[in-house]
């Protein structure tokens, strides 16, 4: 389906308040009617009955009708396609019959990317929904002692870098109301007190403010310093980290906008070692992170060429990069999946089509916390 055939779809859905033309419109969704979900949480049964009661408790909130017709577009779907990976991710234990869906918020998140990515939809609307659904349970809890961060205000400032937190209650709020359980009203409480303190801490609806950018990152990286107060950056080199799938243009780009920069990249490595992909990897990356740290301890700018997919891989990367105080701006690039696989199997490449596939499932665009500068590059 098209995107427009996507907000169609939603208009009518909420003119007729029946949910149910949208197992054909996403037959991924079909899965949710036969998941089971712990009764001590999820009393209204399957996935799929929950899901529709979390959509007629999100409609029922003044703030959506009142919201634009895009922002009615990213809470309609991440309402609905909040819990699309609790099918692949149902555990019951076969002593207790408890059910438990582990990580289905991160998994979710990637798999709602790979659907809205191949459905047209614009890629600020579609990164909003992804983004909501990997935290969407995050209210229910960041205010507790134990929610392993440093605490509830500096993750809402996080949180405000990286999404709507407006969006984020909202969708928080229906996923409580549309469920039977006996703790409703206590999480229903701690999803107002979570938007309480964003309200107060001035990051509802806009990202906390910072006096610098270098400020920032050292903040979101656990240093422990205030967002008013700037400290004094250490100088290492710019570095431009590039990020996205195979046959997204990042060597195109280099090309054309940094031609004399010089570069770390790993297919370059491959050429060298005249290795095809896949083949004695360790030895590339080793052959490429000898690269990256004679830069970075010449203090000398550069490009670092590579998927960079993950966010656990760019963790690493970063965590590198920012060990030396470089001034990291992420690139990140993306193309429709029909042009990757034209331009993969036109070029020369010992990288099939089939392993681009494969990599969707690691597919995590870069957040804006991630770096002193993120720049997406789309088509």
């Amino acid at each position: 389906m098209s995107y427009s055939q996507l907000q169609q779809e939603i208009a009518y859905s909420i003119s007729q308040d029946n949910f149910d033309q949208w197992l054909d419109c996403i037959p991924e969704l079909n899965k949710l009617t036969i998941t089971p979900q712990d009764p001590i949480y999820h009393g209204e049964g399957n996935v799929w009955i929950h899901t529709q009661m979390v959509l007629r408790a999100l409609i029922a909130q003044d703030d959506f009708a009142a919201s634009s017709d895009e922002d009615k577009f990213v809470l309609f779907m991440t309402a609905l396609l909040h819990d699309i990976a609790k099918p692949e991710t149902t555990i019951i234990d076969e002593i207790s019959g408890r059910i438990s869906q582990p990580r289905h918020s991160q998994k979710g998140e990637i798999s709602s990317r790979i659907l809205l990515w191949r459905n047209g939809v614009p890629f600020e609307l579609r990164e909003k929904i992804c983004r909501i659904i990997r935290v969407h349970q995050i209210p229910f809890y960041a205010l507790s002692d134990d929610n392993n961060y440093k605490s509830p205000q500096w993750l809402i400032h996080r949180l405000s870098w990286q999404l709507p937190v407006w969006m984020l209650c909202m969708q928080a709020k229906a996923d409580i109301l549309g469920r039977i359980s006996a703790d409703k009203a206590r999480m229903v409480d701690e999803v107002e007190l979570f938007k309480q303190l964003a309200l107060e801490e001035q990051c509802l609806y806009q990202p906390r403010q910072f006096i610098d950018d270098y400020t920032r990152i050292q903040y979101f990286r656990g240093s422990n310093v205030l967002p008013d107060y700037a400290l004094y950056p250490q100088k290492g080199p710019k570095v431009i980290l590039l990020s996205g799938l195979p046959a997204s243009g990042k060597n195109s780009w280099i090309s054309k906008y940094y031609p004399n920069l010089p570069v770390a990249s790993y297919d370059d490595a491959r050429n060298q070692l005249k290795l095809k992909h896949g083949q004695n990897e360790g030895l590339v990356i080793q052959f490429v992170l000898a690269k990256v740290k004679q830069y970075l301890r010449e203090n000398q700018s550069f490009i670092w060429n590579a998927t960079h997919l993950s966010r656990d891989m760019r963790e690493k990367a970063l965590d590198l990069l920012y060990a030396y105080h470089a001034e990291v701006e992420i690139v990140y690039l993306e193309q429709s999946e029909t042009t990757l696989y034209q331009r993969n199997s036109s070029r020369d490449t010992s990288l099939p089509n089939k392993k681009i596939t494969q990599m969707l499932s690691k597919w995590q665009v870069p957040l804006p916390t991630e770096a002193h500068k993120v720049t997406y590059l789309v088509n």
